[in-house]
């Protein structure tokens, strides 16, 4: 909305009803009596030149060059932050829901967990550090300035993200969980002499495997709604080297680090098939993405009855 030759309490007046509809506001101003305006909107920008002390302190936002091109770049800079966040979260809440029903489904059938302590850590570690640095540092990009505004109530995990979520903790879960029950059997090693050794090698396997699927689903997560995950990924050159890296300190543990994390060496052959459990998540994200969400989000089916109450305990 453009207001022209308004005075500054029609400024303020406009952003005072747009707000009360719900709205999120922004204004610009550079002078004293633009103040108020720019201190009730949601995100005032003033000039840092021609702007005054009064402006300037009123505002959230100081536009050191005078120029509304760069509100431009606010925006686009602000929603790829947002964007960023949603991509970090859909990829945690993926790796901690698939990691909680793996580990309580095997503890309540046979009394013991596929994933110990030490594996879990270092799932952590993927999920929250070395995943936070690869998705949080995306560049913004044209797509974003396409999108409709976020409105102050919607939910930060969309109904896109629950799809996506879903599908893919939904496959880690039913793959290992068939490789933790079924997977002596699977790989052949009930014939092995040494049925410790052929239980670690399972175990393993399924760790392996597990830190796999997140591996490949770390590029699913770059493009939430987007049918191509690897648009402009090689000019990333931090979500690049975060994944090398992650995968040569996965070799090296397996290879390696045994004593350490409970683990055995694994032959060519099942990391071949480690690489193929976590590749399938590739195909199964494309196939996810034309399943259609509703445009309702999901929580307020859940918060629906909650208001209800509230509104009868008020009446």
């Amino acid at each position: 909305m453009v207001m022209g030759r308004s005075s500054p309490n029609d400024k303020l007046l406009l952003v005072q009803a747009l707000r009360r509809g719900g709205d999120v506001v922004a204004v610009t101003g550079d002078g004293t009596n633009d103040a108020p305006a720019l201190h009730e909107a949601d995100i005032g920008l003033s000039m840092g030149i021609q702007g005054t002390e009064v402006a300037k302190e009123s505002s959230d936002i100081i536009i050191l060059d005078d120029n509304f091109a760069s509100v431009v770049k606010v925006v686009r800079w602000g929603r790829s932050v947002y964007a960023n966040i949603q991509k970090f979260i859909q990829f945690q809440l993926t790796v901690n829901v698939a990691a909680l029903v793996i580990n309580v489904v095997a503890a309540i059938s046979s009394g013991d967990v596929p994933l110990n302590s030490v594996q879990l850590l270092w799932v952590n570690l993927i999920m929250d550090t070395l995943g936070a640095l690869a998705l949080a540092t995306e560049p913004p990009t044209d797509n974003l300035m396409h999108r409709s505004p976020v409105g102050r109530r919607e939910p930060l995990i969309t109904n896109v993200m629950w799809r996506n979520l879903l599908i893919q903790a939904s496959y880690q879960v039913t793959v290992l969980l068939v490789l933790n029950f079924e997977g002596l059997t699977i790989l052949h090693l009930k014939d092995d002499p040494d049925s410790g050794h052929a239980y670690k090698v399972k175990n393993t396997l399924i760790f392996n495997a597990f830190v796999m699927c997140q591996l490949f689903n770390e590029f699913n997560a770059r493009k939430p709604e987007e049918m191509n995950c690897f648009e402009g990924v090689t000019k990333n050159y931090l979500f690049m080297g975060i994944i090398g890296f992650t995968l040569i300190l996965q070799v090296i543990i397996i290879e390696f680090l045994g004593k350490f994390t409970s683990t055995v060496r694994l032959d060519w052959q099942l990391w071949l098939e480690s690489i193929g459990i976590g590749f399938i998540s590739w195909p199964l994200a494309i196939v996810g993405k034309l399943i259609p969400v509703p445009e309702t989000p999901v929580t307020k089916y859940f918060t629906k009855p909650f208001r209800r109450n509230k509104a009868s305990q008020n009446a």
